[in-house]
């Protein structure tokens, strides 16, 4: 019961640094926008399509982009806190959060996906390498996991769209109406993070395995699957768990190639159109999004430490 009460009091504290952290990232996101030359009334922001000077001060005025830099934060800030991050300047007819409501869940499932893909690719490869070390199955898994972080997800999306909707027509080239147009786009951003997860594995698993303990098990009599699944993995697991986190927010947060490639309606596109159209409330409501994300997976893979060795305590 008090290892509950301590986990609980940890989470909640981390939790309340996610404000002033949230804070630090809005206000850096905001100086370096408007630092940038340019604003979202350019005629480059507006295409072909540029606006007359009184047109500008208008839209100007309408935004609140002729107001102080610190009154604009300010209103930013107490509008983010409810839950409003304002209209979106490219798609002006819908507002930021009607955006990221219709967008996220897309790209996060997306990225549950190819996380799932990639942590049970990425494990069985390492373990076989680690098992099977200086030996064709290791050379071979580290072959795959080089393969996996060494080709970009763009020419992998164009390889398997070839591949498996031209030459064997087993999956559409893109969409996301039906669960066979997920395949594609769920390996493509899976194969990178798999790579990344094999080699971590292998390296922590061979220095897992020569360990004092697992050398005890063996002559206990021990055969060498329980030895490896029941005393060396769930150790070998703790760098990999790091890693998880971050890839995970990085992956459910929307990949703009692969998105773009297979048509996925997900955060990625909106994300690079609101650079390039210098869409400052779009910006700041992704930018806020990632970090928020981030941070709650971070706090997740600390919590897991604790399940993985209980010798851990926060």
């Amino acid at each position: 019961r008090r290892d509950d009460d301590v986990v609980l009091t940890y989470a909640v504290r981390r939790l309340l640094w996610l404000v002033p952290t949230l804070l630090a990232m809005a206000l850096v996101t905001f100086l370096v926008m408007h630092a940038t030359p340019g604003s979202p009334l350019d005629p480059v922001a507006e295409g072909a399509n540029p606006l007359s000077p009184e047109a500008q001060r208008h839209l100007a005025a309408e935004y609140g982009l002729d107001r102080p830099l610190p009154e604009q934060f300010a209103i930013f800030v107490a509008k983010a806190a409810r839950g409003d991050f304002g209209r979106s300047f490219v798609y002006k007819t819908r507002t930021v959060r009607e955006i990221l409501g219709t967008a996220l869940p897309v790209s996060l499932m997306l990225g549950a996906m190819a996380l799932a893909v990639a942590v049970a690719g990425g494990l069985s490869l390492g373990v076989l390498a680690a098992v099977h070390h200086n030996r064709p199955g290791d050379y071979l898994s580290v072959g795959l996991a080089t393969v996996g972080v060494a080709v970009p997800n763009f020419v992998l999306a164009v390889f398997l769209i070839v591949l498996f909707s031209f030459a064997v027509p087993l999956f559409p080239t893109g969409g996301w109406d039906s669960p066979r147009a997920w395949v594609l786009p769920t390996l493509t951003l899976a194969l990178g993070p798999m790579g990344v997860i094999a080699r971590y594995t292998r390296a922590s698993m061979l220095e897992v395995i020569r360990a004092d303990y697992t050398l005890t098990a063996r002559a206990k009599g021990l055969g060498e699957g329980p030895v490896i699944f029941k005393h060396a993995l769930k150790n070998g697991l703790i760098p990999v768990v790091t890693l998880l986190g971050p890839m995970f927010a990085a992956l459910g947060t929307g990949s703009f190639f692969v998105e773009a490639i297979f048509r996925v309606p997900g955060m990625g596109r909106f994300f690079v159109e609101s650079m390039t159209g210098r869409d400052y409330p779009m910006i700041m409501g992704v930018v806020l999004t990632y970090g928020a994300f981030l941070a709650v997976m971070n706090l997740v893979v600390d919590l897991l430490y604790g399940v993985l060795d209980p010798r851990i305590r926060y």
